[in-house]
């Protein structure tokens, strides 16, 4: 068996959610939405599926969806890029990542990963044959160190792997920190995989800027989204990948190796979403600020310290000294009824941690009851 994989523990949301079951609990660990998406996006995917083209799609993708893509990011970030050279069509954004890190690492490289992350970064950087070099994101606004993030860079740093929006973190990366980790960057030599699959839950304060947007940076990065997290479709995995023709020549070969193509009806439904307009995304931060602010009163009313979260649709709570998350989540999901995520699970190392992740994109009466069973566990 391959040492990556077979070392590897069941990951911490297969766990959770299945004690979630276990005890019939409201499920707010594992992020995904418990709203249907928009029906404009579905009935397209349906019509496409009953009329439309069923066999192989081109392996870049529908050029209608990669259009759809490059007009997006020129409407919503003001940036230009080539549908037909700069822009492919995956199977989710986590077999996106799986095609940077196998497409531009070689055994012996080194990979920047700022933890917590998100858990497949580290087995697919191993699984490439990285080092993983990694640098700690401080509470409770999980900023990097600027002198730990230069000590990480060396001569061998292939790749940076950047997480903007932060999950587990629910926040977004300041300016200042962005320019910064743009600047090693370009100095290194290194390319800069960035997962932004939350690019359109930002709520407050100055909008998310892409790393790739910035000067000097367009041939230097990847930068990957997600349909699933725009439109609340979790299931569809339909992840886009925006590169310079350069890096794209590559990673469309790791891809063609791994999946080849994304169902054709579900691209062609993806491109109609993100034409939509400014309705469905306003109204998204908008339904999405909603449920963030009840839970978080919820669970201060309940007595626990809500971190400031500004992206995502994750909360944390964080429980002071001594404080270990995971005995935490355990014991509420069987004793409260509710499955949360302990934010330990997220570290290379898994060591007791005092934050818990929580998922608020659900629905007023699932947080309502979610807050009840808190309450009175905690009571």
């Amino acid at each position: 068996m391959n040492r990556v994989f077979s070392g590897t523990k069941t990951t911490v949301f297969e766990t959770m959610s299945r004690l979630a079951l276990m005890h019939d609990a409201v499920n707010l660990g594992q992020g995904f939405p418990d709203d249907p998406g928009p029906e404009e996006v579905r009935r397209k995917a349906a019509e496409g599926l009953l009329s439309g083209w069923n066999q192989y799609p081109p392996m870049l993708g529908l050029p209608e969806l990669r259009r759809a893509v490059a007009a997006h990011y020129r409407r919503f970030q003001g940036m230009e890029l080539d549908w037909e050279s700069e822009v492919m069509v995956t199977s989710g954004a986590t077999e996106a990542l799986a095609c940077a890190l196998m497409a531009l690492l070689e055994p012996g490289d080194e990979a920047i990963l700022f933890e917590p992350m998100y858990d497949a970064y580290l087995p697919l950087v191993l699984r490439a044959g990285g080092v993983p070099r990694f640098v700690r994101l401080r509470t409770p606004e999980w900023r990097f160190d600027p002198a730990e993030l230069r000590r990480a860079f060396s001569r061998r740093t292939k790749v940076v792997l950047f997480n903007d929006p932060l999950n587990p973190g629910g926040c977004a990366a300041c300016r200042g920190d962005v320019e910064l980790l743009g600047s090693l960057v370009r100095e290194s030599g290194a390319v800069a995989v960035c997962d932004e699959v939350w690019e359109h839950t930002v709520f407050e304060g100055p909008a998310h800027v892409p790393l790739i947007s910035l000067p000097g940076l367009h041939d230097r990065c990847v930068k990957i989204g997600s349909a699933g997290k725009i439109f609340s479709l979790t299931g569809w995995k339909v992840g886009f990948v925006c590169a310079c023709p350069e890096l794209m020549r590559v990673l469309s070969k790791a891809h063609q190796y791994l999946t080849f193509a994304t169902p054709p009806n579900l691209q062609s439904a993806v491109a109609h979403g993100l034409g939509m307009g400014d309705f469905y995304f306003s109204g998204l931060k908008d339904r999405l600020r909603r449920s963030r602010s009840r839970l978080a009163s919820g669970l201060t009313e309940a007595g626990l310290k809500v971190l400031p979260g500004r992206a995502t649709y994750f909360l944390n709570v964080d429980l002071g000294p001594g404080g270990d998350g995971a005995e935490f989540c355990e014991r509420m999901v069987k004793e409260a009824g509710v499955a949360a995520i302990p934010v330990g699970a997220f570290h290379p190392e898994p060591a007791p941690c005092p934050i818990v992740r929580f998922c608020f994109d659900k629905r007023q009466e699932t947080l309502d009851k979610a807050i009840r069973r808190i309450s009175r566990w905690r009571a």
